[in-house]
């Protein structure tokens, strides 16, 4: 089977959205018509609002910082091989490189996921802190969080 292609896709993905959204009539986009009469920089700037929707979750929120005892024996490296640094988190069930916010405890303050948790810590956030008594007050919180 032949791979479709973006032009294609994108009109399949415009046929359906607009039939989920309840337009009167059948909708038949063709890949001619597509290609020819439709401005694609205007529809994506027109249908970019509706097509994204943050997902929020409440997830427990432990911290750590880097001593070989929270960690492994490369405390400063994170899994994603970065160093760590403020606005570092590590989350087994986000890919590395998401972006979340934690608005009850941090406002608009973006966090990087670049680190990864023991397995057993699936649906779980840890915030790195720079000493271990930071991450020790910090504790365990359970917050809502914002995937971007």
């Amino acid at each position: 089977m032949k791979p479709m292609t973006k032009s294609l896709s994108f009109a399949l993905f415009l046929a359906f959205s607009f039939q989920t959204l309840n337009f009167s009539g059948p909708i038949s986009i063709t890949k001619e018509l597509f290609e020819d009469q439709i401005n694609s920089t205007s529809i994506n700037l027109i249908m970019a609002p509706q097509l994204y929707q943050p997902t929020r979750l409440t997830v427990d929120i432990t911290a750590y910082s880097s001593t070989p005892d929270q960690t492994d024996n490369t405390p400063f490296i994170t899994a994603s091989g970065t160093h760590v640094r403020d606005g570092i988190v590590a989350a087994n069930f986000l890919k590395i490189g998401a972006k979340i916010k934690i608005p009850e405890l941090y406002g608009d303050k973006i966090f990087i996921v670049e680190d990864r948790m023991a397995s057993r810590y699936f649906h779980r956030v840890d915030i790195w802190f720079a000493s271990t008594a930071q991450a020790r007050k910090f504790g365990l919180q359970k917050a809502e969080i914002v995937i971007l």
